[in-house]
């Protein structure tokens, strides 16, 4: 009985504007709460030509006012690139006005390249290896305020905002279960270590006053049509889209092609075909068979999809069949 969530990077398509990506989103989020997906998130990139959600609470502020009961959220935002009071503030706006719907994942990459770091930062220092204090401030702005308290996160103070900590390595395993908060980990584009660090983190998991047991959500990939040939085609787009942000030449959400052969040499195939080795692409009985094997192996108790498709009808109806796949699920659960 595993719930289904969504990670959306607000793709900007080949052909296509931020407006129509951000409002995708919005429509995206506003069909999947309907389909009875559990949350909604969005992610920190920047400096990327293809991702519309940048800034991530604004985006967020949008899909939140087009929805009304699924979770919204960040998937993550990286906390290196801000200040822990200006994240209070902004996800205390979102708690303000979206109340109890509001998730705040975080992460410790750039979620950039090193100049864009840089730029962020204002030259200061790396920051990452500060994120568990940061952390730890970023929580305690969301306890209530006390008497003599001297910097309040106003929005922020008391609204106790759930936070959640996301990674791709073993660092944010450990840090997730020393604090005992939620872990995420980032198997859409980075699987090697999902299987170590999940048995990290419910292994050195520590209680806390959030969470009385360990709480792990995996990200994949997951593209479903009617046929294996049509996923397969659609799953080209963010096969090109990766192969071309690892040759350094990011760019919009390309449209699908009938096949990659051509496009990528043998050793570029490969490190494709390694980030994206979870990925479960076809029709509804190969994605059922590809996410019940995924559920059984890792037993993570979220799961979450991504699906970047070109075509927004067909990325609806990818989330449709999914969905589908997923009640099915359900029900042989509890037969």
């Amino acid at each position: 009985m595993v719930p289904f969530s969504v990670l959306d990077l607000s793709n900007i398509v080949q052909g296509g504007t931020v407006a129509d990506a951000l409002n995708r989103s919005r429509e995206l989020a506003h069909h999947v709460e309907q389909l009875g997906y559990k949350r909604f998130w969005l992610a920190e990139h920047h400096n990327m030509p293809g991702i519309a959600s940048a800034a991530t609470a604004v985006a967020l502020a949008h899909v939140g006012a087009g929805t009304s009961t699924i979770r919204i959220g960040s998937g993550g935002i990286m906390l290196p690139n801000h200040a822990p009071l200006v994240i209070a503030e902004q996800f205390g706006t979102l708690a303000a006005l979206f109340p109890g719907r509001v998730d705040l994942g975080l992460g410790r990459a750039p979620g950039t390249d090193q100049p864009t770091a840089r730029a962020l930062r204002r030259g200061a220092r790396d920051a990452s290896d500060n994120f568990p204090h940061d952390v730890a401030e970023l929580q305690g702005y969301f306890h209530p305020a006390v008497p003599g308290q001297v910097v309040t996160a106003i929005p922020g103070a008391g609204f106790e905002v759930p936070i959640w900590i996301l990674g791709s390595s073993l660092f944010g395993a450990q840090l997730a279960a020393h604090l005992g908060l939620p872990f995420g980990f980032a198997s859409h584009f980075a699987p090697d270590l999902l299987d170590e660090a999940l048995a990290l983190y419910r292994s050195g998991f520590q209680p806390s006053a959030v969470l009385a047991k360990p709480h792990a959500m995996a990200a994949i990939i997951t593209i479903a049509a009617d046929t294996d040939a049509a996923a397969t085609r659609l799953f080209t787009s963010i096969q090109q889209s990766f192969l071309l942000l690892r040759r350094g030449v990011p760019v919009p959400l390309p449209r699908p092609v009938d096949s990659m052969d051509g496009l990528w040499n043998p050793l570029e195939k490969a490190g494709v075909d390694q980030a994206f080795g979870e990925a479960v692409v076809g029709s509804p009985e190969t994605v059922r068979r590809g996410l019940t094997a995924f559920l059984e192996r890792t037993g993570v108790d979220e799961l979450m999809i991504t699906a970047a498709i070109h075509d927004h009808a067909a990325r609806l109806r990818s989330f449709d069949l999914v969905a589908q796949v997923r009640d099915q699920l359900k029900l042989g659960a509890g037969s």
